[in-house]
């Protein structure tokens, strides 16, 4: 790992080494928190969690091979250690201080809904003309941007990073790390209001990123988001904006829907346009083609490689992931939800053959406002063409009182707890059926999918 002696990760994070001088200069081979992944000549960050505290497994990781280990506290041990104030606060700063050792572009990718498609669709874009870094699974909060930092390696030509918040404030602590060289907004839409209040919040909350852009760095918006189209000026830069209308620098139109094969456009840059076939289906996925169109123009890319970038983009497990098994086909976007990701994808159900059943659960952090939120989305699942919707939690009631005011011979049935819907599925569940699976991440909905595939 470029430059991370034990001295400069020490400098790094102002915290005080302990240990034989003549370790001083040794690399480090990788960074973790997990004690189970612990490397030869590696350095362990022991991060004090709810449940556990990591220091209790210096002794273990110590004895597996580690180069030398952080702590809070001070050890009566002969293995090299860097005694530091915050663990956390620790391992941001290394990464900030590795990640500028490296020197290579930066895509930092935020917003209220599709961070992640939009991530995997940029990094697919890239890909094909660089060698490609970006986050995995949800390591894009406080500690999850670090340890993506840290699988960076000397070949890496550029990194996707995503940045995730839910607080004000957060986005400035995670861009002091990546000072992205691109920032890229995919909307501002109604997440996070307990702690952002409205939508006004989230863009002020979102938009921090734009303090710690590179020098000369750009920014690629949403132009079809009321919010984000207000942005004139970033550092004295017009943003790159991207959208279905055709006033935005990248606009798509001739949209066809592909039924779950994906969706057919043609794509407009300033200087051509080429169609495409999106592999993954939803009108959403032309915003993130456009998004990796914008930012594979902008890093020197050619239609054709942009054009395969795209259409060799796959799905992510609980992200719009579609699994045929046993005679049914099941959406498994169970990762996370609101009422904008919520509504986006029961309109995508109608595309699905057979009976087609929709398997909802509680949104998160919605705030005051949570069960006219959920009644909303009801509302609009009340007007579609699909055939039952199966849902549970308490929020969900409200779902289920949306539903109805609107169609009132809808088949709906709600479920208190998770364990009545897994028991009743079997019974529930038919040959041939189109089954969304959507709930926020704490409603553990992952479980559905299981039960599903294991019938």
């Amino acid at each position: 790992m470029k430059n991370l002696t034990l001295a400069n990760i020490a400098a790094a994070c102002g915290g005080i080494y302990h240990g034989e001088e003549t370790l001083k200069d040794r690399v480090v081979t990788a960074i973790t928190t997990d004690s189970r992944t612990v490397s030869e000549g590696g350095l362990f960050v022991p991060i004090r969690g709810a449940r556990v505290d990591g220091h209790k497994f210096i002794p273990s990781v110590m004895e597996a091979g580690a180069l030398a280990t952080l702590s809070e506290i001070e050890l009566e041990a002969s293995y090299p250690y860097i005694k530091v104030d915050s663990s956390l606060q620790a391992v941001k700063d290394i990464a900030e201080f590795y990640l500028e050792q490296l020197n290579i572009p930066v895509i930092g990718i935020t917003g209220s809904v599709g961070k992640t498609s939009t991530k995997e669709m940029i990094a697919s874009v890239l890909s094909r003309h660089y060698n490609t870094l970006k986050t995995q699974g949800n390591f894009n909060n406080e500690l999850g941007l670090p340890l993506t930092v840290f699988r960076l390696r000397d070949e890496h030509e550029i990194a996707v990073l995503e940045m995730g918040i839910n607080h004000f404030g957060e986005m400035s602590r995670l861009a002091k790390i990546a000072k992205p060289n691109t920032s890229v907004i995919t909307n501002i839409g109604e997440c996070h209001l307990e702690s952002l209040i409205d939508r006004d919040g989230v863009l002020k909350a979102k938009t921090e990123v734009f303090d710690f852009l590179k020098e000369n760095g750009r920014v690629i918006l949403n132009g079809d988001d009321d919010k984000l189209s207000t942005i004139s000026k970033v550092h004295n830069q017009a943003p790159i904006f991207f959208g279905l209308d055709e006033k935005n620098d990248f606009f798509a139109d001739k949209i066809e829907n592909c039924g779950l094969r994906g969706t057919r456009c043609c794509i407009h840059t300033p200087s051509d346009s080429f169609e495409v076939l999106i592999p993954i289906p939803g009108r959403h996925m032309v915003y993130n083609a456009l998004a990796g169109t914008a930012v594979g123009t902008l890093y020197g890319l050619t239609t054709e490689e942009i054009k395969k970038g795209i259409e060799s983009l796959e799905s992510l497990s609980g992200r719009f992931h579609i699994i045929e098994n046993d005679g049914i086909t099941i959406i498994d976007d169970c990762y996370n939800a609101n009422p904008v990701s919520m509504k986006a994808s029961l309109g995508l159900l109608q595309d699905g053959l057979g009976r087609k059943i929709a398997i909802l659960g509680d949104m998160g952090e919605l705030g005051e406002n949570e069960a006219a939120l959920h009644r909303s989305v009801g509302e609009y699942a009340g007007t579609l063409d699909i055939d039952g919707v199966f849902c549970v939690g308490p929020l969900c009631k409200n779902l289920v009182e949306g539903i109805r005011s609107v169609n009132p011979e809808q088949n709906v049935i709600h479920f208190s707890v998770l364990a009545e819907l897994l028991d009743s599925l079997p019974q529930l569940v038919q040959k041939n059926d189109t089954l969304l699976v959507k709930a926020s991440h704490y409603m553990h909905f992952e479980k559905v999918v299981e039960n599903l595939k294991n019938r």
